[in-house]
């Protein structure tokens, strides 16, 4: 594969990549009665995804609106992979792969593709699903267009203050069509997915469940865990975004997760300089790496201009299986002439359908809705401003303005808070270098959550630890949590 061929796989990665007092009181979802679920085949794409590992799917119904129960009603569609060892089951483990917005019905077949241990198989039926909005439970979309100036989770770059007022411009108009075109999007939030995991457990016949969510998974299993402290089993926390919900200071703690993270990359260039070209010692791979993005953004390349660049590194450090890749497209860039001119644009293509519409529209209304965003422009102009000089790499997109400044959707209540009392049943997991989640997210989660929790570091680079990390010490204590239910003590596991 050519290497601009390389260097589009790299931006497409960015619409694939997971991620954050209530309104009303929750209500007693366990004396609700629940019509057991039924289970049956797959869709055809889910049942292609998990091969060869056998799921079954069923649906849930749930009310769209909890503060009006009985009213209009939407499906959740969830997948099972079920445990055949009758005497050694436990219950279920509900599974989340972050997002918000990403689809979850293949994650049991994904997590057994690496690795996952048949003790906690055996213990465990594992449960996937599609969060209320997403894929094959009932569908919202703020219909996107493949030219919607929008690109998902990672922020853009504003090398000036007349950027952030241009992406001012085009948040404005991406929370205006969200609003114009489905106005279900304002009953998207974590609070609400969280009463849908408990009518989720409900429908299994549980009385409490189990919970491994990775990433925005963290906010919602967190969430889950403060409102039906008693209805949870063992939960497992992995990547944390460090509170209930995504907001402005999660979203600039990605500049920190991408400074504390490059350096493996530099490192790891930086030894294979005959063969990228990237620099000979760590320092040059950084130095380059300035280069490039401001070489990009005077003279843009067809498919990539400065502020693609800065997120397509970022996205591409979230796994070290990725760096070649990563190596790759820096080198489409230097090898590159300079100035070469943009394609000519496809009208009729661009109007079509975006086929990252319901990830994205969903990963917006859950942010925007979960907690009130500041409004005033010049708010996020100071932060840009401040974030470029503390964080060069990526501070000055992590501050930028997003969608959720112009939201339509007014929260009356502060977002869910961090319950502390409650079983000591949390397992924080977080590696020490991660390009979204840093370490200081998980060390959040575990002081918020104090005597639930316990935190497991893995001196390890990349996003996620469980069984994503090849770290033997955390894939242990991760599974014997999951099956014995001993909470470990706060500690650190050494790279391997």
């Amino acid at each position: 594969m050519n290497r601009k061929r390389r260097a589009s796989r790299g931006l497409a990665l960015l619409a694939a990549i997971g991620f954050s007092g209530s309104m009303f009181a929750a209500p007693a979802v366990a004396d609700e009665p629940a019509t057991r679920v039924k289970w049956g085949p797959c869709p055809e794409d889910v049942v292609a995804g998990a091969a060869p590992t056998q799921l079954e799917c069923g649906t849930v119904t749930v009310p769209l609106d909890y503060s009006t129960p009985d009213g209009e009603q939407i499906e959740l569609t969830i997948s099972r992979l079920a445990s055949t060892k009758p005497d050694k089951r436990r219950g279920v483990l509900m599974l989340n792969p972050g997002g918000p917005g990403g689809s979850g019905l293949t994650q049991p077949a994904f997590l057994v593709s690496r690795g996952l241990p048949n003790s906690v198989m055996d213990s465990y039926d594992v449960i996937g699903m599609d969060t209320r909005g997403v894929g094959h439970s009932t569908k919202m979309g703020c219909g996107f267009t493949v030219d919607t100036e929008y690109g998902g989770n990672l922020p853009v770059y504003a090398p000036d203050d007349a950027a952030v007022t241009e992406q001012a411009r085009i948040a404005k108009d991406v929370a205006e069509q969200c609003a114009k075109n489905d106005d279900r999007l304002k009953h998207l939030s974590t609070e609400n997915t969280a009463r849908d995991l408990d009518r989720i457990r409900a429908a299994l016949g549980e009385e409490k469940t189990s919970y491994l969510g990775y990433s925005y998974g963290t906010a919602l299993g967190a969430t889950y865990a403060s409102l039906f402290p008693e209805r949870t089993d063992r939960v497992v926390l992995d990547s944390n975004l460090g509170d209930t919900h995504l907001g402005r200071d999660g979203l600039r703690r990605y500049a920190l997760g991408m400074e504390d993270t490059f350096p493996d990359f530099a490192m790891w260039a930086a030894a294979r300089h005959e063969t990228y070209g990237l620099g000979s010692t760590p320092e040059q791979v950084r130095e380059t790496y300035f280069e490039l993005a401001e070489r990009l953004d005077e003279h843009p390349m067809p498919g990539i201009d400065g502020a693609q660049f800065r997120s397509a590194t970022l996205g591409l450090l979230y796994q070290r299986m990725q760096y070649g890749e990563l190596a790759q497209t820096w080198q489409y860039v230097l090898d590159a002439e300079e100035g070469a001119a943009p394609p000519e644009p496809d009208a009729a293509a661009d109007a079509a359908p975006s086929p990252s519409d319901n990830a994205w529209s969903v990963l917006l209304a859950v942010t925007c809705n979960d907690v009130e965003w500041a409004e005033d422009v010049d708010t996020y102009r100071s932060a840009v401003a401040e974030d470029r000089e503390k964080y060069p790499m990526y501070g000055a997109a992590a501050a930028n303005i997003q969608p959720c400044a112009f939201w339509a959707h007014e929260r009356t209540e502060p977002p869910v808070a961090i319950n502390d009392e409650g079983p000591a049943n949390i397992l924080i997991m977080q590696n020490k270098r991660d390009p979204v989640t840093p370490h200081r997210n998980g060390e959040l989660m575990r002081e918020k959550f104090e005597d639930r929790s316990r935190l497991v570091s893995a001196d390890e680079s990349g996003h996620g630890t469980y069984l994503l990390s090849d770290n033997s010490c955390a894939l242990n204590i991760g599974t014997s949590y999951l099956v014995d239910g001993e909470l470990p003590k706060d500690q650190v596991c050494q790279a391997d």
